[in-house]
């Protein structure tokens, strides 16, 4: 393992990655963030991630696990005063902290072909709900997660947090606008894959269970509280709603995310 630089100050290398955790500007100039956990930073590296950084606590006794990490990686390892590691992590004793380089926002990155299910969410307002519908996605097969317009940033450490490590797991790219993704779908469906656009409301016209997702398709999931953008109701092929009964007048955005990707599992299975 190569011999570690040592922090024990709040110095300029502290507060660049203090930066990264609350500085969403910050992490996209630098093309970084922070991921905390032995689940997702294991993620991280068997998925093939950058780790350009490993920050573990300047004492004795690293555990197996930490001492494996830093010698697979290559990452630059940093010995932190504990104290401030603990505030870098918001934890009393982490293991580790990775600063991991984050991948280009490109959809040629996501898988297509017959199986192709990826979901796109439309300007998701918070990166718990982001990250949560990551980890769905993940756990029911979709090939990617899509994310549109003005929106939370999937890099945002609540986000990772929520995604428990499946962010490494699946691509996630984020598009400025519809349009990207319309050309990217145009271009699939120019080389003879028959992608179908489903769109998520509660007042759509057929019942999921109703709605054949066997196919390429793409998932659009709106806004927790204005639903799909007007441009992207009117690329709908089809609008599929979730029967639901009770007091609930719709579902959470990464809730209804779920009950779709489980009926695609479903179906997919079964065919």
């Amino acid at each position: 393992m190569t011999r570690a630089l040592r922090v024990t100050t709040r110095n300029a290398s502290f507060q660049q990655w203090q930066a990264l955790l609350a500085n969403r500007t910050k992490r996209q100039r630098s093309g970084q963030f922070l991921v905390q956990g032995v689940r997702p930073i294991t993620l991280a590296v068997e998925h093939g991630w950058t780790i350009d950084t490993l920050i573990h606590p300047d004492r004795p006794g690293l555990s197996a696990w930490a001492r494996d990490m830093l010698d697979r990686t290559g990452a630059t390892p940093v010995a932190m005063a504990p104290d401030l590691l603990a505030e870098l992590a918001d934890q009393e004793s982490p293991e580790l902290l990775a600063v991991v380089a984050t991948p280009a926002d490109r959809l040629d990155r996501i898988p297509g072909g017959r199986s192709l299910l990826a979901v796109v969410f439309d300007r998701p307002a918070t990166p718990g709900n982001l990250g949560t519908l990551i980890r769905s996605a993940d756990a029911f097969g979709a090939a990617a997660v899509i994310v549109t317009g003005h929106a939370a940033d999937p890099y945002d450490p609540k986000s990772v947090r929520a995604s428990t490590g499946s962010i490494f797991a699946i691509p996630v790219v984020r598009a400025d606008s519809h349009h990207e993704v319309l050309r990217w779908i145009a271009g699939l469906r120019a080389d003879g894959l028959p992608v179908e656009i489903a769109g998520t409301d509660e007042h759509g016209a057929v019942d999921v269970a109703d709605y054949d997702l066997t196919g390429p398709r793409v998932v659009l999931i709106g806004n927790e509280t204005h639903g799909l953008s007007a441009g992207w109701r009117a690329e709908c092929d089809e609008l599929v709603r979730i029967p639901i009964t009770g007091a609930a007048s719709s579902l959470n955005a990464a809730t209804a995310a779920t009950v779709v990707l489980y009926e695609a599992r479903r179906q997919r299975r079964s065919a």
